[in-house]
């Protein structure tokens, strides 16, 4: 009955979203108010009918209700409660309820607080952004039901992938649809500012919360997806360039580039074609990750389906959305003129560096994902782009922007002086190359990465910091102030400084890594960069759902014991699918990362060991970067919105 019910309420969700993205739209065109009112409470339905069913669907998991074809595909009676909930995402058809969740969670935040945002933009907001809702409920209902119900049910399920049996990426999804769906508000906002025909400060004051909260999600999302790979895939690196890690890196690297460029639309009203151009293409990239993770166009871990049926529709639900908001752009171009004039040496033509920088990086990653795809579609070629090709195309860019930001941190905006902002940052750069330097003379016989990447780090960390004391003036209270300062300015610089520790993980990790491969008897010990790792013992040991080879590992230096390590083997008796769980030591300069193999023919044990530099510094700056956001996004300005109460300045009214 429950699940009855879900349906229903997910069929009424999708006639929901059909009605509000008809008629507020018509409303706001023909200035109708009752017609515009409409769109509040129809998205509020809307929200109130998907969460509906998705609770029920959750139901269904929790209760393991095996008549659910889904249920039945995606879980077991065995399995821990916590992965019996994350269960309902961890498919494709799960995943879709959740990502329509999101849509309508969105729609509903503008219906609840977008009080200050003018009546017809708001309503032609909302439409639009029910017309995505009524795209993915079509997509859903008509290709991946996920109430459908088994004629016999079975006595038991055949239980989840055992990799997603874990908790970084029981979490992973849904940070990372927030982030995915969020981009989607902003491409709502640019395509209803087009019919509406402005786009001035205010309305880069409105949608850059909305980009912010979304770049806040991807990077969570990413952060925990690569956390996930580094220690449960049991091979010991953090990014693989896989095209579906790929497939959020992208959206993640444009929507960085529309949070910056809407700064200028809200301080100098600059840049309005060019940020509204970059709202249709990040929903874009998210909308081409749905398509590369269910369409079976690759083989990946983190693909949800093999089904070239479903991806003919989301193909279909991709090229409506761009080409009718790239056709919108082109027709509306003209009322986009940009007022704010600025120089050459400005924090305008920085910002725009910023964004070419990251965008063309975007399309580096974008052009190495697609073309295996391409070639073999057009020129009968199987072709292999991987870790090689991305790292000498992209990491230049990378370094561009790291060595921009803190300039562009600090010059003023219009028109600025070059010499005097490098002569603040005197310090900070001294700073960073003795570091570079100490790095280069500390190493013997490697390549310049490691070096290069502290030098960036260190500029980039020291930077914000001087960025930050430099707003507090001259005199004897300048920690006062520098309590006083914005959220904003906080945000900016944690997020900058979050980047250089981010830079100086992946730097020290790549160029400083130590790698031991051997067959160790029980008993036996080998060194690893200064440690010793012995092999005490090797269990058999039963879980809730898996039997698992358990390693006792001892870790010491010096004599001195550190930690006892258990590396592990898992099968998953039910899926018939092993996994290796990996065992790490963590420190804050580097991590030890153990992992056991096979039982050898001639005895022994296959042990993979590392010694990972700076490894938690990736994820440490991740965390950063998204704390950076999140004090951008508490900031006082955007509470209140205190943009929305501008007059109109810029553009000319639709009607």
């Amino acid at each position: 009955m429950i699940t009855e019910l879900g349906h229903f309420a997910l069929i009424l969700a999708f006639f929901t979203a059909c009605f509000q993205a008809v008629v507020p739209l018509v409303g706001a065109h023909r200035g109708l108010p009752g017609w515009i009112a409409v769109a509040e409470p129809a998205a509020t339905l809307q929200f109130i009918l998907t969460a509906t069913a998705f609770a029920a669907l959750t139901h269904a998991f929790v209760l393991s209700d095996f008549s659910v074809q889904l249920v039945v595909s995606n879980s077991h009676t065995a399995k821990p409660l916590l992965y019996k909930i994350t269960g309902v995402w961890g498919n494709h058809e799960g995943s879709m309820l959740l990502w329509v969740l999101i849509v309508t969670l969105f729609g509903a935040m503008v219906a609840w607080f977008g009080g200050n945002l003018p009546p017809s933009l708001r309503a032609r907001v909302l439409a639009v952004q029910a017309m995505i809702g009524a795209a993915f409920f079509a997509f859903i209902l008509f290709t991946s039901n996920p109430f459908l119900r088994m004629a016999v049910p079975p006595f038991d399920g055949r239980d989840l992938n055992p990799l997603l049996q874990d908790p970084g990426l029981a979490f992973h999804p849904p940070f990372l649809y927030l982030g995915y769906v969020g981009l989607s508000m902003t491409f709502s906002f640019a395509v209803a500012a087009l019919i509406e025909g402005r786009v001035d400060a205010a309305w880069g004051r409105w949608v850059r919360p909305y980009t912010l909260a979304a770049w806040i999600f991807l990077t969570i999302g990413i952060g925990l997806g690569s956390w996930w790979a580094y220690y449960e895939l049991g091979w010991g690196g953090f990014w693989f360039w896989d095209p579906v890690e790929n497939a959020s890196f992208m959206p993640w690297l444009i929507s960085a580039a529309l949070l910056h460029s809407s700064i200028v639309v809200e301080k100098r009203e600059s840049l309005k074609s060019w940020t509204i151009l970059l709202a249709i293409i990040a929903f874009g990239f998210s909308m081409i990750g749905a398509f590369i993770t269910r369409s079976g166009v690759i083989t990946s871990v983190h693909a949800f389906a093999n089904d070239p049926e479903r991806g003919v529709f989301l193909l279909g639900i991709l090229a409506v959305f761009m080409l009718g908001g790239l056709t919108l752009f082109a027709a509306r171009a003209g009322v986009m003129q940009a007022r704010g004039v600025f120089g050459l040496i400005s924090r305008e033509s920085v910002l725009v560096v910023n964004n070419v920088l990251l965008c063309v990086a975007a399309f580096v990653v974008f052009v190495g994902t697609i073309w295996p795809l391409v070639a073999e579609l057009f020129f009968d070629r199987k072709l292999s782009v991987g870790p090689p090709f991305f790292n000498l195309a992209f990491t230049p860019f990378m370094i561009a922007l790291g060595l921009v930001l803190p300039v562009g941190a600090m010059l003023p905006w219009k028109r600025a002086r070059l010499g005097r902002v490098l002569k603040t940052l005197r310090w900070p750069l001294l700073l960073a190359v003795a570091i570079g330097a100490l790095a280069w003379a500390m190493q013997s016989g490697r390549s310049a990465l490691g070096p290069v990447g502290l030098f960036l780090a260190a500029w980039l960390v020291s930077g914000s910091v001087m960025d930050l004391w430099g707003r507090t003036g001259r005199g004897t209270d300048r920690l006062r102030r520098l309590r006083r300062l914005p959220r904003a300015d906080w945000g900016k610089a944690v997020a900058h400084g979050g980047l250089g520790v981010t830079i100086a993980g992946v730097a020290a990790m790549m160029a400083w890594e130590v790698e031991d491969i051997r067959v160790v008897q029980v008993g036996d010990s080998l060194d690893l960069a200064g440690y010793t790792i012995t092999l005490d013992r090797v269990r058999d040991i039963q879980g809730p759902n898996y039997l698992s080879t358990t390693a006792d590992v001892t870790l010491s230096k010096g004599g001195n014991v550190i930690a006892t390590m258990h590396p592990e083997k898992r099968l998953y008796p039910v899926a018939g699918m092993p996994t290796t769980e990996a065992a790490l030591n963590n420190g804050f300069l580097r991590d030890i990362y153990v992992v056991i193999g096979d039982p050898q023919a001639g005895g022994g044990w296959a042990v993979r060991s590392y010694y990972k530099p700076l490894a938690n510094w990736i994820w440490g700056g991740s965390i950063l970067m998204a704390l950076g956001g999140a004090l951008s996004l508490s900031d006082r300005r955007y509470r209140v919105a205190a943009g929305a109460r501008k007059a109109p300045t810029a553009g000319v009214p639709a009607e």
